[in-house]
């Protein structure tokens, strides 16, 4: 009776990560051989893993991540020009602190997605709150944002999350408005945030693909300076491999 008002006491206090672990705890003949103090280390871990692994799983929900990907799983083996130690740098994770862009180009199929999905898993699990978008849609949605009055409250929200997917870049030449909002974003994330962009244009048609030749200045060398550049090649990984 005292381990059930225990356990309710705890679930008062939000404590669920304790409340769950400690029936476990106690039912494991080992944990008798434990101190006072080092029982209570254990279910302090409990209580700090499960508030870790629930906001791991809140900043995945809010990111709208196209695919579960991981790092660990990118497949070197495909010749694509992708290089393992260049990647392996990212995988620190001091890119997001330093608000550096990753800017990854190459023909459709060859792995962009995933590879910038993988990089947005790396952010959440490293605590950082990540939004992705395929590129059509988030100009549609801006372009709606400006009928119901909320532009100004999205062009915020992607200025500050910490790491910006944008999937898809220049698949479809960008209006006026389009290259307009484009620069507000990545002005307001310049320096400051780290913005993860795809693209089948290479890297050199960037600058006339955008169109208005002033702004395509502002907005190349806001996201090129001091950018990692991976730019792919080869054929699909989607496409059925021969049969030896």
């Amino acid at each position: 009776m005292l381990n059930e008002q225990t356990i309710a006491v705890l679930n008062s206090m939000k404590l669920f990560g304790m409340a769950q672990s400690l029936p476990q705890r106690l039912a494991d003949p080992k944990q008798a051989e434990l101190s006072h103090a080092e029982f209570s280390a254990l279910l302090t871990q409990d209580e700090k893993m499960h508030r870790d692994n629930r906001r791991l799983a809140r900043l995945l929900k809010n990111a709208k991540l196209k695919q579960q990907a991981a790092v660990e799983d990118i497949d070197y083996r495909h010749p694509r020009g992708l290089v393992r130690q260049a990647m392996m740098e990212l995988a620190n994770g001091a890119w997001m602190a330093a608000g550096r862009n990753v800017l990854i180009t190459g023909p459709t199929g060859v792995g962009k997605s995933y590879i910038a999905c993988a990089l947005g898993n790396l952010a959440a699990r490293a605590g950082h709150p990540v939004l992705y978008a395929r590129a059509p849609r988030l100009f549609e949605s801006l372009h709606q944002a400006r009928g119901d009055g909320s532009h100004l409250k999205a062009l915020t929200r992607m200025g500050k999350v910490q790491v910006l997917i944008i999937d898809d870049f220049l698949i479809t030449p960008l209006a006026a408005a389009e290259r307009k909002d484009f620069l507000e974003i990545i002005e307001d994330r310049y320096g400051s945030t780290a913005t993860v962009i795809t693209s089948q244009c290479p890297l050199k048609d960037w600058h006339e693909a955008i169109g208005d030749p002033t702004l395509a200045d502002a907005i190349c060398d806001r996201l090129m300076h001091n950018a990692y550049k991976f730019e792919l090649r080869g054929e699909s990984i989607r496409k059925p491999r021969k049969a030896p």
